[in-house]
Formats: C-alpha cells, sequence, structure tokens
C-alpha cells in the first residue's frame, strides 16, 4: 500500500479524477474494487482495507488487488508521461523506431531517409546514446545501400562512442560529487574541481547544455544546504559565461537554458542582488513564452515564486500577495512563502489558517520537500504560535523542533538555528526580557554572523522577528532594512 500511496502523491487532482475515468472505462464489471481502493488510499485511509472492501477479512484478495492497481497506477503515469512528452529525445527515438520497422519490412529507401534525419536531429541535441543505437542500426542495415561507406560510418560511430563515454564519465563525476558533499560537507568548489581533476574534466564549450546543468544544480543544491550562496556566485557565474558562449545552441536546449537561468536568480536573491535576480527571472520568462509557450506550464509555479520573492523582498507586498494569491496549480513552496509573507505583515491568524491546510506529516514533506523545507515550516509556525499566544502548542513544537533538527543542524556545522531558538524560547518565557541591554548583548556575542552581504536572505528574515522585538518596532521594515545591501 505504501507504493501506492507514493504513486498517488505524485498525482494533481485533475490527474487522480483523469485515473478514476480511465479506470471506469477499462473495467468491464461493476463489482471491480480498484477504483473504491484508490479513493479509500487517496483518503487516507490505512487499516481494515479489506474489510471496508469485502465486507470480510479477505488478504489475500486484497493484495491482489493491491498489486494490480499499482501496476495501473505505474503504466498511467509512464503512458502520460510517454503521451505529454514532446522532448528531442522521443522525436529521435520515435524516428529510429520507424526507420528499423521499414527496414524489416524490406523499404530501406524510406528507412535510410528516416535514420539520417533522426541521426540530425540527435547530433543538433547531443543524444550520444541515442546516436550509439542509430550507428548501430545504419551498420547493420548498410549493405543494402550503394551510396553508404561502411569504413565512414564505423569512423562516425567510434567518434561518438567517444563523446558517449565523456558524458558516461561526467555522470560517474557528478555521482562522486554528490556523495563527498554529502559525507564531508566541504565547500561545494573545492570538492567539484578535486573531481573534475580526477576524471580529467574541464569546464568548458564542450561540456554539453546537460552537463553544465547538472553541475549548476549541484553547486546550488550544495550552498542551500549550507545557506552560503555568496561563496560558490563566482562558480555559478563561471558556469553561465560558458553557456553564454554556447548561446547559439540555446533554442535547441531550451529546457536546460530555462533551468540555469532560474538558478541563478535563485542565486542573486539569496545573495540579495535583488536587481540581478529580476533580470535573470525576466530572461527566463521570455524563453518560457518561445515555442508556442511550451515550457509556460511546467516552470510557472518556478516563475510565481521568484517574482513574488523579488517584489516581496523590495517593498511591494501587495504585488508579491497577487502574485501568490493569484497561481492556481497547487503548490507547496507557494503555500510556505505565502505564511512567511502574511507572518512579515503581523497576519498572524492568515498565517496559522494557511500552516493548518499543510495535513501530512513531517517525514511526508521530508520525502518530498527535503529537511531544509521542513526545518523552514516548523521555525515559521513556532513563531506564528507565540504571536497567537498557543502557549501549550509553542512548547511542544519547540520541544519537537529539537528532537528532530538538533543533530542534524550539528553534523552540518549550522548551530545558529539551535541558538535562534533558544532565544525564542527565552522570549516566550519572558517576552519583557527580550528588550533589555542584557538580552541584546546576549544575541550579539551568540550569533556567528557571516556579515550583512554573506549572511543567507532566508537566515536574516528568521533573525528579524528577534530584532523587531528587541527594537520594538515593525516586523517588515526590519526585515528589509537587514537584506539591504545598499546603505
Amino acid at each position: 500500500m505504501k507504493g501506492i500511496l507514493a504513486i498517488i502523491d505524485t498525482l494533481s487532482e485533475e490527474e487522480r479524477k483523469e485515473f478514476l475515468l480511465r479506470t471506469k472505462r477499462k473495467n468491464r464489471r461493476t463489482d471491480v474494487k480498484n477504483r473504491e481502493l484508490f479513493q479509500l488510499i487517496a483518503a487516507g485511509k490505512k487499516s481494515g482495507l479489506d474489510v471496508k472492501l469485502y465486507g470480510k477479512p479477505s488478504k489475500n484478495a486484497y493484495h491482489a488487488l493491491c498489486k494490480r492497481l499499482q501496476d495501473s497506477l505505474i503504466d498511467f503515469v509512464a503512458s502520460k508521461s510517454f503521451s505529454a512528452e514532446t522532448s528531442e529525445e522521443l522525436s529521435v527515438l520515435k524516428l529510429l523506431l520507424a526507420s528499423r520497422i521499414f527496414f524489416e519490412q524490406k523499404q530501406p529507401k524510406i528507412g535510410f531517409k528516416t535514420l539520417a534525419k533522426s541521426e540530425k536531429l540527435a547530433k543538433q541535441s547531443d543524444l550520444y546514446s541515442i546516436l550509439n543505437e542509430i550507428y548501430h542500426t545504419k551498420i547493420q542495415y548498410a549493405h543494402l545501400s550503394k551510396t553508404l561507406v561502411v569504413e565512414d560510418i564505423i569512423t562516425s560511430a567510434d567518434e561518438n562512442l567517444k563523446r558517449f563515454q565523456r558524458e558516461f564519465q561526467l555522470n560517474q563525476a557528478y555521482a562522486v560529487i554528490k556523495s563527498e558533499l554529502r559525507k564531508e560537507g566541504a565547500a561545494s568548489k573545492k570538492v567539484i574541481l578535486k573531481t573534475f581533476t580526477k576524471f580529467d574534466i574541464e569546464i568548458d564549450e564542450t561540456l554539453t547544455y546537460k552537463s553544465l546543468y547538472q553541475l549548476m544544480e549541484l553547486t546550488a543544491a550544495t550552498a542551500t544546504m549550507q545557506r552560503d550562496f555568496k561563496s560558490v556566485s563566482p562558480f555559478m557565474m563561471e558556469i553561465y559565461h560558458v553557456v553564454n558562449k554556447k548561446s547559439h545552441l540555446s533554442g535547441k536546449h531550451r529546457y536546460y537554458h530555462i533551468l540555469m537561468l532560474n538558478l541563478m536568480a535563485i542565486t542573486a536573491f539569496r545573495n540579495k542582488e535583488f536587481e540581478a535576480s529580476a533580470q535573470f527571472t525576466a530572461t527566463m520568462e521570455v524563453q518560457m513564452y518561445e515555442d508556442n509557450q511550451k515550457y509556460t506550464n511546467r516552470f510557472l509555479e518556478k516563475l510565481t515564486l521568484l517574482k513574488a520573492l523579488n517584489t516581496y523582498y523590495t517593498g511591494s507586498p501587495d504585488v508579491a500577495f497577487e502574485l501568490l494569491n493569484g497561481y492556481k496549480g497547487r503548490s507547496l513552496d507557494i503555500s510556505l512563502l505565502l505564511v512567511v509573507c502574511l507572518f512579515h505583515q503581523s497576519r498572524f491568524a492568515d498565517a496559522y489558517c494557511t500552516l493548518r491546510k499543510f495535513k501530512h506529516s513531517d517525514d511526508w514533506y521530508t520525502k518530498k520537500m527535503g529537511w531544509v523545507w521542513v526545518l523552514k515550516k516548523n521555525m515559521i509556525e513556532i513563531l506564528v504560535l507565540i504571536e497567537l499566544d498557543k502557549l501549550d502548542m509553542v512548547l511542544l513544537r519547540l520541544q519537537r523542533f529539537k528532537r528532530h533538527f538538533s543533530k542534524k543542524l550539528k553534523d552540518i556545522g549550522e548551530k545558529r538555528v539551535l541558538v535562534f531558538t533558544g532565544f525564542v524560547e527565552r522570549y516566550y518565557e519572558n517576552p519583557k526580557e527580550v528588550t533589555s541591554e542584557q538580552f541584546q548583548k546576549s544575541v550579539e556575542n551568540s550569533f556567528d554572523w557571516l556579515g550583512r552581504e554573506q549572511e543567507d536572505i532566508f537566515v536574516l528574515s528568521f533573525y528579524a522577528w528577534l530584532k523587531a522585538k528587541m527594537l520594538g518596532e515593525d516586523l517588515y521594515q526590519v526585515t528589509l532594512e537587514l537584506v539591504a545591501t545598499k546603505r
């Protein structure tokens, strides 16, 4: 049942309805229980499902039904993905498959013509693994052509194999980098360069768009975990300069180009470089609307988040709220950002109402969004509960927070969060103490600040609450003052 629930969680409300409709059409008998089981699991029911379905204990029938439902869900996800896919890879694979069918049907002329078209598209998109299959097919049927030279095909195949092996080497390097970063928590650029030296890889124009994106994504992911975007910013820009040198290919690799623009916009924002972030965001939006708006829906959530963040932290909260509330899809990131913005505007009751819409457990959110996201959710929830004076809930949340995150935070060398929660607890126990000179000195001496420019914007956003309490000033205004980079 866990497998079924995991798959259902990946489906949108529309996709769930579509699956049930498709299942209804396929069912030949009215007593088939698969739709009913789907609805029970989707509703959060976990125990006694066999009795609910059959009116009596029936474990064997229930397990068989679970397997059929899971197989149907996997088939649905795969079929939907395949039918909606418009990538270059799929186009090339379709042509390759068609060419093989033509060869098998004794139609070599159309077979070679179709194969040549697939080869051209594959070369344009750097699809080395598929090109291996194309050359394999070309060599297999070369004897049917009077114009093809086998030696030339073999030469092309060997050259492509070298490029394929180089890409495979890159994937190996990425795997090593991910492992090292997780194990050591070292500076991302140092680990990346060390690994690239080991595998004899250079960061230059010979890297594909996909490889450049993977490298940028690795760097950004590490910066997120370490809350240090400042030190990786030059390296991210170095990668982006390489991307710009390959700009003539951006249209053919628009998907990866948009992803990289998103990462650059996020990096600039986290470093409080709002103008640069807005420029990357604007370029990203232009790219989204190219190719008949092919990627608009896929990246709309990311675009909305970037626009809302940049407008909110540059003093336009109304614009940010309009963007966040105007998003029609389901997004946990947007919902959490909405909570933070409402909190900064001292709309604590509204923030709490939005928080209560998070129905799943922290374990569920950790699997789906990552532990850093869950950390932020828990921290903002504690602050909201304090403002609403929900005593018992605050104490329980603080205890749970320490239990769940203390070891993790210590392991990555981020003890400041624990120091902050300690001050939060002190404030809640004695609110009047926060304005005392002793408390303020204690705060100044307890935090190991990286400096205003280097300090992460989200770290400053949480600290703003404590500073606003100490100074007796408006939370949002204190936040804007802390994140402003120009004095």
